[in-house]
């Protein structure tokens, strides 16, 4: 990670409106929530990407919701395709919070083939379908954002970012080692914060240094700023041209840098640490290592910082219960995060995840692992950097993480960094995938 001083711009305030007149209300935000997310999978066989669960009770897609609800941004489409009933029911139940009759909505926007008869075809297709939607607003701005990155921004620094420099689309870039440019889109940046070009995961080792920091390189992170009439314009030249994947990175963004003023906003991290956080969690590795950053001892990206909340709909079970009180079974839990209908009866979990409604039975040890929802761990167990999948109980005596080879033999997926992803097929070979009897895991 690169260190930098950050800079000093209008802190957070509790009205939608910032001190220095920048207003929110005039921004439609635009949420890219219908990606498939094959790179998650087995974590995504039934739900959306969006909809994986991230530090125990929330989901990927309340970050992004709970930094626009901080922002004063509370005009909020959200663009839905693939595996859409979960995420529709957690919009419904745990977004419903703004008020309609002031203008305020979090609407699911799922496709209606009103622009062409296809599925989202790309990014910018996803928002090109919703052209009647964005229209019918009559906003100034529009702020596109994705469902699946970890990090906390104030949006309306960027807004005033947009205004200050007269941009058309203004870009959110965050600084990174120039040795970690090859996995994501650096960007080209002028003097007058003008972009002059984006190079999509260069492959040497001299990509262009940042104006803002000449020690690293500014990498997109997909946040996009756009003033209403450039960005309709640049949509419907697009959806003209068949030749186009229909992507923002690799057809709008290129095609408007010559002919319009697109500038890099330079990301301010609400986390208010050395170190800027922010992480694509678009594979099974990088969201365990996202998981694991919030179990340390000072977590860069807080979950307890009452200025900046992330919010989430509470599950509706009883407190976490830690079982026996005996020396040679007790239950314990230390360095971990244990959400609430979790029992540790007799086990021991370390530096791990417990999502809601887990057990750990006697005798079994967790360690540096996730546990999602109603996962059952028999006694005598020893699970070690794992991922277990919702629902998953896993019999008496089970050991993964410990034998790559012996996981793999078991039916498990072992990532190129050792970690395991158990989904439902247990060490005897046999499925053991149906979800969890709830009443049962609440029982000692």
């Amino acid at each position: 990670m690169v260190k930098e001083r950050q800079p000093t711009l209008a802190s957070m305030l509790s009205s939608p409106r910032s001190r220095d007149g920048v207003d929110p209300s005039r921004v439609l935000t635009m949420l890219l929530a219908g990606g498939a997310g094959e790179r998650l999978f087995p974590l995504t066989r039934t739900h959306s990407k969006p909809m994986v669960s991230f530090g125990g009770l929330y989901r990927l897609v309340d970050i992004p919701l709970s930094n626009c609800i901080n922002s004063g941004l509370r005009r909020i489409y959200i663009l839905t395709q693939h595996k859409a009933l979960s995420l529709n029911r957690h919009i419904r139940h745990a977004w419903n919070i703004l008020s309609p009759e002031l203008g305020e909505f979090i609407d699911v926007l799922s496709p209606t083939r009103r622009m062409r008869d296809t599925w989202y075809l790309g990014t910018a297709d996803a928002i090109y379908q919703n052209l009647p939607s964005i229209e019918d607003e009559g906003l100034p701005y529009v702020l596109i954002l994705s469902a699946d990155h970890v990090y906390k921004m104030d949006y309306r620094q960027m807004l005033e970012w947009h205004l200050h420099q007269r941009a058309d689309v203004t870009v959110a870039t965050t600084q990174i080692h120039p040795s970690e440019a090859g996995r994501f889109g650096i960007v080209s940046v002028g003097r007058d914060y003008r972009i002059s070009g984006i190079e999509e995961k260069p492959q040497h080792d001299q990509p262009d240094r940042s104006t803002f920091n000449p020690d690293a390189c500014s990498a997109s992170m997909g946040i996009y700023l756009f003033s209403t009439r450039v960005l309709l314009e640049a949509l419907r030249a697009d959806a003209e041209d068949d030749t186009s994947h229909h992507d923002f990175a690799q057809n709008i963004l290129p095609r408007l840098i010559p002919t319009q003023r697109v500038v890099a906003y330079d990301f301010v991290d609400e986390n208010k640490k050395d170190v800027r956080y922010w992480r694509d969690v678009g594979t099974l590795d990088a969201y365990y290592e996202a998981n694991m950053d919030l179990v340390s001892v000072n977590p860069v990206f807080n979950l307890y910082d009452a200025g900046w909340p992330m919010h989430m709909a509470p599950p509706r079970l009883p407190p976490a219960k830690f079982v026996f009180a005996d020396p040679t079974r007790s239950g314990t839990a230390v360095d971990s995060l244990v959400s609430p209908g979790c029992i540790i009866s007799g086990g021991r979990v370390v530096n791990s995840i417990l999502s809601p409604g887990v057990r750990v039975n006697s005798y079994s040890e967790v360690l540096n692992s996730i546990l999602l929802d109603n996962v059952q761990i028999g006694r005598h167990s020893r699970i070690r950097r794992a991922i277990v999948a919702p629902g998953v109980i896993l019999p008496e005596r089970s050991v993964i993480g410990f034998d790559p080879e012996a996981d793999r033999n078991a039916g498990h997926l072992v990532t190129t960094s050792g970690i395991v992803i158990v989904d439902g097929t247990d060490s005897s070979g046999s499925i053991s995938s149906a979800l969890a009897d709830l009443s049962t895991a609440l029982g000692v």
